[in-house]
């Protein structure tokens, strides 16, 4: 298995989980069957799972420090 250090805070990882659920539900719900919905629904699963996971490729690619432990 991959090991990457976490370049995710904690307060952002409780952010992007929250906000990624609610994105999924959004496009789940409000966009029945859309294109729209889909594509609301699959940016909202990648915030869940760089909440989840506390590590975000993004971040990496632009040169984001690792999260400090505390």
């Amino acid at each position: 298995m991959f090991h990457f250090k976490r370049n995710v805070s904690p307060m952002q990882r409780v952010l992007r989980i929250v906000m990624g659920a609610m994105m999924i539900a959004g496009g789940v719900l409000s966009f029945n069957g859309q294109a729209v919905g889909y594509v609301l629904a699959a940016m909202g699963a990648m915030g869940l799972l760089t909440g989840l996971v506390g590590y975000c490729p993004a971040c990496a690619m632009v040169g984001h420090k690792p999260a400090q432990s505390r």
